[in-house]
């Protein structure tokens, strides 16, 4: 174990923890964005008109 307040200690999980939390939000905002532009494409057409541009 490691003294308490020793900053050099905690490098290696404050690395993670920052990797891991801009993997997160990086993720959910492609997926949002994917999800605006899909909509965005679908709101102006009909079904028929949709299954005429996907086919």
């Amino acid at each position: 174990m490691s003294r308490k307040g020793t900053p050099a200690d905690n490098a290696p999980i404050e690395s993670f923890h920052s990797l891991l939390k801009s993997e997160t939000f990086y993720i959910n905002n492609q997926l949002n964005s994917s999800n605006h532009i899909v909509i965005d494409i679908v709101e102006n057409l009909s079904p028929v008109k949709y299954r005429e541009l996907i086919a």
